[in-house]
């Protein structure tokens, strides 16, 4: 879920999301954000970009927050957002 950009000299066009990817992974997870917005942190950015560009944008980003969360919980074991914070 990587948005396109385009550069060239000193011209920058970005785009909507390309379709890299297994299109049923982009589904799920854009259907995951649209049923429930997730736990507060995803429900905050969700919150937050639908205010400044609107509802469609802010399922792309949490979708894509909710991916990036994924990957790292498989490779790291553990999800850090999720994680009570340490006493310090």
């Amino acid at each position: 879920m990587t948005p396109r950009h385009r550069e060239s000299d000193t011209k920058i066009q970005r785009g909507p999301i390309t379709k890299q990817g297994p299109p049923l992974v982009r589904w799920a997870a854009i259907e995951a954000v649209s049923k429930n917005h997730g736990d507060d942190p995803i429900k905050d950015l969700y919150r937050r970009v639908a205010a400044r560009r609107g509802c469609n944008n802010a399922r792309v980003a949490a979708a894509r927050k909710i991916l990036t969360l994924v990957y790292y919980g498989l490779r790291d074991h553990e999800i850090r957002i999720l994680a009570p914070p340490e006493a310090a």
